[in-house]
């Protein structure tokens, strides 16, 4: 017997209406005037970075080049060390990644499955600091952090990274879907509370934690303004890079060899969202309905 298939939005029949077809159209032309306003930015900026400077400042200024000036892209390694700080956005998200599925991901597991003195309270307190703006909070973590002596280190990431009260929620309400009776087996056979964390709530929990990891990385590769803030130019991440030395302070620097290294910051997140949205999608579902 074949499985029930999952009914549409509107059947064969409800189509035949004209008035239906009428909305049906309408939907459709604001699904195709959406996805063009977001497509366009995108190959507005690859296709400037392929003008030469004379083309760039033509008014009215052509759409597609009369000659793919490639050698913009190579110019751009002449101002903008870009190994270099693609290497520090790296070493800023892996960090970020270990504290904030590990301590989180405890931290979760605790309030979730475990007796926690004022379980309730501190749930109720985490969820409180999702209403404070993030404005509010640079400037007392970065008296902490230089206190701290963590100025221009990777801690200075690394550490804020594990305070995630948007991921722990995420986390917790995840965990609070996996049966009780799953860990209360895994306790009569004798295992501690952190292999039952390891053996059991991690491997059920992939999904949601594949989204922490691309919304960090999201986080990490936009980020410039904190990144500006507490990293020198040669420790900073690729996005606080391009800020100051390129849109802040770059002021001789061509605009297509500009829109050159924007286009190469565009291309690695887009990629990793065509190649993961099923799982960024699901894990922010299942994250956010309990049970």
């Amino acid at each position: 017997m074949k499985a029930e298939q999952e009914r549409a939005i509107m059947s064969r029949y409800d189509f035949r209406k004209p008035a239906v077809r009428v909305i049906y159209g309408f939907v459709v032309l604001a699904i195709a005037l959406i996805s063009v306003s977001m497509l366009y930015p995108f190959v507005n900026t690859v296709l400037n970075s392929l003008k030469s400077t004379q083309e760039f400042f033509e008014f009215p200024a052509p759409f597609f080049p009369s000659e793919w000036h490639w050698s913009n892209y190579k110019e751009s390694f002449g101002y903008l060390n870009i190994p270099m700080h693609f290497k520090n956005t790296l070493l800023i998200f892996v960090g970020n990644t270990v504290f904030s599925l590990v301590v989180l991901g405890l931290a979760a597991y605790g309030l979730s499955h475990m007796q926690v003195p004022f379980k309730k309270a501190v749930t109720l307190y985490f969820m409180c600091t999702l209403l404070i703006p993030a404005a509010s909070y640079l400037i007392p973590n970065f008296l902490n952090l230089k206190d701290l002596d963590l100025l221009n280190r990777y801690w200075a990431f690394w550490l804020p990274a594990g305070a995630n009260a948007f991921y722990l929620m995420l986390l917790k309400n995840f965990f609070d879907g996996i049966h009780k009776e799953m860990l209360e087996a895994a306790r009569i056979d004798g295992a501690s509370e952190l292999r039952s964390f390891a053996m059991i709530a991690v491997p059920l929990s992939m999904p949601i934690l594949i989204t922490i990891t691309m919304l960090g990385f999201s986080t990490t590769w936009n980020d410039f303004y904190w990144s500006s803030l507490v990293m020198q130019e040669d420790m900073q991440p690729l996005a606080a890079a391009i800020y100051t030395k390129i849109i802040y302070a770059g002021s001789t620097i061509n605009w297509n060899v500009r829109f050159a290294i924007l286009s190469m910051t565009l291309l690695p997140p887009a990629v990793i969202f065509l190649f993961f949205q099923k799982y960024i999608v699901g894990g922010l579902s299942a994250g956010a309905v309990k049970g």
